[in-house]
């Protein structure tokens, strides 16, 4: 009666994930109920142990990412927004083609205006394609 019990805690310890197998082995378990008590205390101990650092590190991940992403977002805008205020200030550009500017239609192009048509007044089509 007694290899059976032991037979049993035997299999039932080496069914065990590797992180236990060890401490329970070394517990010397005599009953099938005291092999599962340890086993389950050591499992219920390991699981809390590894959520407790899996929160802890989620926390410092989280508030770091969010501090970092904070910070170059307000800093890009203030970045930019210095950009923006330079790039507007200056002048407009000038001309810097060898076409003279016409009077009459306000472009720069050589020779007479191009006809306009009545429909759309745009340049450069006849009315057909208005």
């Amino acid at each position: 009666m007694f290899s059976e019990e032991a037979d049993k805690i035997e299999k039932y310890v080496g069914g065990l994930p590797d992180m236990i197998h060890g401490s329970v082995v070394a517990s010397k378990p005599k009953t099938m109920q005291e092999a599962i008590e340890i086993a389950t205390e050591l499992m219920d101990k390991k699981i809390r142990t590894f959520a407790e650092r899996e929160t802890a590190s989620k926390r410092k991940f989280e508030n770091t990412s969010r501090n970092t992403q904070n910070q170059q977002q307000h800093s890009n805008k203030r970045q930019n927004t210095g950009r923006v205020y330079t790039a507007a200030s200056g002048e407009k550009k000038q001309y810097v083609g060898s076409r003279p500017l016409c009077a009459k239609c306000n472009y720069h192009h050589n020779g007479p205006c191009a006809p306009k048509y009545r429909n759309c007044n745009k340049i450069g089509h006849s009315a057909r394609d208005c």
